[in-house]
């Protein structure tokens, strides 16, 4: 299974508490940015999880205009970013088990980090700029995670 670990676009510092922060003009941009990016990547996304957070909220309806995606989303608690990315990684193995090709995540720091590295147990917890995605593919029955590439929005601006 494909697990597409994606970020928060940016997202603007001053709200009444960090749960309603909302996305910058600048982090819808490089939501969409990398939404296009992902939607010429061809991978067919079965599943979809979701922080509760506004911010993550606000990248998901980003990224569904662009890229083909389920209607339903599990939001989970679990995703915001003081979460258990141990408790995140047996959800995302046992839906490997049950034969889900491909799930996108949309999360925060420093959980999507964490995430990556529980999931591929030969991994440190990577560094995520905002929008940025990393895709580990996790083995069925062994429930082994490898992490084959992370993109973020500076990489897609820099390649002429």
């Amino acid at each position: 299974m494909q697990v597409l670990i994606m970020r928060h676009g940016d997202a603007v510092l001053d709200a009444a508490s960090d749960a309603v922060r909302p996305l910058s003009a600048g982090g819808r941009d490089e939501s969409r940015q990398m939404a296009c990016w992902l939607n010429e990547q061809n991978i067919d996304i079965e599943r979809v999880l979701v922080s509760p957070y506004l911010r993550a909220q606000q990248t998901l309806d980003v990224v569904k205009k662009v890229q083909p995606l389920p209607e339903e989303a599990d939001c989970l608690n679990e995703l915001t970013p003081g979460g258990d990315a141990q408790l995140v990684s047996y959800y995302l193995q046992t839906l490997a088990r049950e034969g889900v090709g491909a799930v996108l995540v949309v999360s925060h720091l420093p959980l999507v980090g964490y995430l990556v590295a529980e999931l591929c147990r030969n991994e440190t917890a990577p560094m995520f700029a905002t929008s940025a995605i990393a895709c580990v593919k996790i083995e069925g029955e062994s429930g082994n995670g490898v992490l084959h590439w992370q993109v973020s929005p500076a990489q897609l601006t820099a390649k002429p």
